[in-house]
C-alpha cells in the first residue's frame, strides 16, 4: 500500500540511522519500527503490584463520641478566634 507520511524531524533522524546501521531500505525499517510499535500498543498493560500501606498506631483518641468531638472543634474554633483578636 502506498501513502505520503509526514515524519518530524526527530523520527526521521532516528529512521536513517536505523538505516543505515541495518543496511536496509528506509521502507524496511519504517514498516518494522511501525509493526513493534504497534505490537507494544496492543500488548496488555504490565500488571502492577497492589499498592499496600501500613497500619500506624495514633495512640489514643482525643475523643470518644460524636458529642465530644464537637466539643473540642468549637475549642479549636474558639481559640483561633482568641488568636486572631490577640487574646491568646
Amino acid at each position: 500500500m502506498r501513502t505520503t507520511l509526514t515524519l518530524e524531524k526527530d523520527v526521521a533522524i532516528a529512521l536513517e540511522k536505523l538505516q543505515q546501521k541495518r543496511a536496509s531500505s528506509f521502507k524496511e525499517v519504517v514498516n518494522e519500527a511501525l509493526r513493534q510499535g504497534i505490537r507494544m500498543m496492543n500488548a496488555p498493560g504490565k500488571p502492577r503490584k497492589p499498592f499496600r500501606t501500613l497500619p500506624l498506631d495514633l495512640g489514643k483518641p482525643l475523643f470518644n463520641s460524636p458529642e465530644e468531638l464537637k466539643a473540642l472543634i468549637a475549642q479549636i474554633d474558639e481559640d483561633e478566634d482568641l488568636q486572631k483578636l490577640g487574646l491568646k
